[in-house]
């Protein structure tokens, strides 16, 4: 099988998020796809088993080194970007992603913009955290340490994840996840990655800083994250953070780990229905056939 690896959500090489993409793996089991993608041992890798477009879309599936999911941010754009280079005969503006999650679109930049593709995500979930009380213990601080003004939240737009603000970048800064109590509070609850974000960004350039935590899915910390992003962009417009009932700013993530990462998020209410897009830019690294 030929492979490809790209980063995503970075500005240049060697950061954001590592992405494996294989091609023409119609005939590979899902036992051997999640081999393979703990072989690779990236936070995901995805696997196309449609080369050409089925229902207006091409079929992908996600793994992460510990199983299958059914939509990732960083795997969507990169995917999209592979199918887009190598794939399509004719370019086009918009790539469709069949995932479990549902279909979901990906509009690539006109020529001479600023390279950031983005993706549109579903409409978000939202549900209580019946165990917050165990949040500042698993991420190794005090109480005082979150933005009581706002709820811990679990979101999803297509990947469940608990939204945890805080009252500081110092804070984001010095969280130490305690294992023991991340799968105290996971393993009951909805969602199973911890998103957490300051009201600063790593940069001058950054609106918020977030970090976000996955052991669950066999990634301890991930450098960028659109699907928790998206979550978080959801949070953002429902809670009115910035005091408008839509936002356009940009994160960091990743700072803390040496994979700097940044993404573009977009969210906005409108007659009580809630739309995000996520973007950022994707940068090819490698290529190689799996034997």
């Amino acid at each position: 099988m030929e492979f490809y690896i790209t980063d995503v959500f970075g500005n240049e090489k060697y950061s954001g998020n590592q992405l494996a993409t294989f091609l023409n793996c119609a005939h590979i089991s899902s036992e051997e796809m999640q081999k393979i993608a703990r072989e690779i041992n990236f936070s995901e890798t995805t696997f196309i088993t449609s080369n050409e477009p089925r229902n207006g879309g091409y079929d992908v599936r996600i793994f992460t080194p510990n199983e299958e999911i059914a939509f990732a941010g960083h795997p969507t754009l990169g995917t999209a970007y592979i199918i887009h280079r190598y794939l399509m005969p004719q370019k086009t503006a918009r790539v469709v992603l069949n995932l479990k999650a549902g279909q979901i679109p990906v509009t690539f930049p006109a020529d001479g913009k600023d390279g950031i593709l983005w993706m549109d995500q579903i409409e978000p979930q939202f549900k209580p955290l019946d165990n917050a009380g165990l949040i500042a213990p698993t991420l190794g601080i005090d109480p005082s340490d979150l933005d009581s003004r706002y709820p811990i939240e679990q979101v999803s737009t297509g990947l469940p994840i608990i939204i945890v603000p805080l009252k500081s970048l110092d804070v984001l800064k010095r969280i130490t996840v305690d294992r023991d109590y991340y799968f105290r509070l996971v393993t009951p609850s909805w969602a199973k990655a911890i998103l957490v974000f300051s009201p600063q960004g790593h940069t001058p350039e950054h609106d918020i800083g977030v970090r976000m935590f996955a052991d669950y899915y066999g990634v301890p910390e991930d450098p960028a994250t659109g699907s928790a992003n998206g979550c978080l962009a959801a949070y953002l417009v429902k809670h009115r953070y910035f005091g408008t009932a839509s936002v356009n700013i940009r994160t960091s993530q990743g700072f803390e780990i040496g994979r700097p990462s940044e993404l573009a998020l977009k969210g906005a209410e409108e007659s009580g229905r809630i739309s995000v897009s996520v973007g950022g830019r994707v940068i090819p690294i490698a290529k190689g056939t799996w034997l």
